[in-house]
């Protein structure tokens, strides 16, 4: 059961929900008859991603569908029984899909190293087919504006890369379309909501005992910025849809190689064009007379 509803609960509603329907529309996330697989992990994120979809899929002008997908990657200690239930309680088609990636991260990724990297590549391809064969046009992932800012920075600093989480991603192969509904969403508002709704949720603790993750310094130094200029983590997120390529660095993304001078064109109104020179010791007969050209 959720606790009684106030104003600013109602308010936080209506705002996730703006947020995901905008954000549905403007990558045009979600079309007439698809058939969206909600992935749900247990955690706060997925859960009201799941739960905004549903109150979306009753007012949409479009019909489409929604199946929950839980991937069990049998984590010892993990409570079997509270998704199913959770989704029985909804009244929603759901399958619990069971593959042992813990045994397989375990094996491979050296005590203290960070699982995360295998662990995400093991479940997307595991999604990825499930999706396929249960006819899903939609893998729906409960990223949300905060995971996608600090993915942008540990690419840069750890990377070397200037690269985020998109909205909407079409897989390699082209056979899947991923899409994160939750893209406009704040972190804080997603918390706040969930304990509300008091969702059941699970800790993952192949990832959540490891200490010192990168990611937890990001999100710190973010969380710090955001205390001190409020509404810095939003203009961040806002440059990586209001990209300048020629203002970068990447060749292989603007031609920097050839970028030939064209003074027949038509010319750009220059502000303060017009210069006084002072002093010179150059012979001025020698340059060729531009403003009758």
């Amino acid at each position: 059961m959720t606790q009684k509803e106030t104003p600013e609960i109602t308010k936080l509603h209506k705002r996730l929900r703006k947020n995901v329907g905008n954000a549905v529309v403007d990558y045009n996330m979600i079309e007439e008859n698809d058939v969206v697989m909600a992935c749900i992990s247990g955690g706060k994120d997925s859960f009201a991603m799941l739960d905004i979809l549903l109150s979306l899929q009753k007012v949409a002008p479009i019909k489409f569908d929604v199946v929950a997908v839980n991937l069990d990657q049998k984590q010892p200690g993990f409570p079997e029984h509270i998704l199913p239930e959770y989704f029985e309680s909804l009244d929603i088609p759901y399958y619990i899909v069971d593959k042992d990636t813990y045994s397989v991260v375990k094996q491979k990724v050296p005590e203290g190293k960070t699982t995360c990297g295998l662990c995400s590549r093991l479940r997307r391809g595991t999604l990825y087919s499930f999706a396929e064969k249960i006819g899903a046009t939609k893998i729906a992932l409960g990223h949300h504006l905060d995971d996608i800012v600090e993915t942008m920075f540990l690419n840069m600093f750890h990377g070397a890369r200037l690269k985020a989480m998109p909205p909407k991603l079409r897989s390699d192969d082209g056979r899947n379309v991923v899409i994160r509904p939750l893209t406009y969403c704040r972190e804080e508002d997603l918390i706040t909501y969930a304990e509300y709704k008091q969702f059941p949720i699970i800790p993952c603790n192949l990832c959540g005992s490891q200490e010192n993750l990168q990611r937890q310094n990001i999100k710190a130094m973010l969380v710090d910025w955001d205390a001190k200029t409020p509404g810095r983590v939003e203009s961040i997120f806002k440059s990586i849809q209001n990209v300048s390529p020629s203002q970068l660095a990447d060749r292989g993304l603007f031609d920097f190689i050839n970028l030939p001078i064209d003074r027949e064109a038509q010319k750009a109104e220059y502000e303060f064009a017009e210069a006084t020179v002072s002093s010179s010791n150059i012979d001025e007969s020698l340059f060729i007379d531009v403003t009758n050209i």
